[in-house]
Parts: C-alpha cells; structure tokens; sequence
C-alpha cells in the first residue's frame, strides 16, 4: 500500500481540526448549563488556539514562538481549570447545584 498522503499533511488541515474543536467548544458553552461542562467548553477553545500557534509557527518562519505562546496558554489553562474548579466546588457546597442557571436565580 501507498502511505504518501500521511506525508502531505499541511496548515489547512491544521486549521480545518483546530475550527472542529472550536465549534465543538462553542457549541458546548452555548448548550450545556453545567458549570464543568462550561469549563470543558473553555478547555476546548483554549486548545484550539494553541493548535493554531503551534500550526503557525510550524509552517511560517520555523520560529519557536508559537510554541511558547502554546506552553503559556496551557499553563494559564491549568490554573483557570483550578480556580475555576474550586469555586464550582465552593458554590456546589453553598447551594448543593451546578448548574449555572439554577445559580444566577438564586444570586437574586
């Protein structure tokens, strides 16, 4: 079997997985009314953005810039995953509920 068409992956294809993901983060966000499924949301988007830097860097100059953007927006996605994580915990022992909706009603 020819295998050559594994070899010509290029930037569109790249950016055609990271737009997936984007819309799947998007279509999370806009859907769910869980809080981590939110979360989840903001994960893929941030992903998805880090797919593009990397993509970029890859197939414009050869720098590692993109990749050191991706490193940082991993390590920023890390932290919000922990704080954002610790308030939906804080907020669920409050109110015994998760949902984001069910939350904004009882603020009021």
């Amino acid at each position: 079997m020819n295998f050559n068409w594994l070899t010509d992956i290029g930037l569109t294809h790249y950016l055609t997985v990271s737009v997936v993901i984007f819309s799947l983060g998007i279509a999370v966000i806009l859907a769910k009314r869980n809080a981590i499924a939110i979360l989840m949301g903001i994960e893929l988007l941030l992903n998805a953005a880090c797919l593009n830097f990397v993509a970029f860097s890859h197939f414009g100059n050869g720098a590692q810039s993109g990749q050191v953007v991706a490193v940082f927006i991993i390590v920023i996605a890390a932290a919000e995953a922990a704080v954002a994580l610790a308030i939906i915990v804080c907020v669920y022992r409050m109110f015994n509920l998760i949902a984001v909706d069910q939350i904004a009603k009882m603020k009021e």
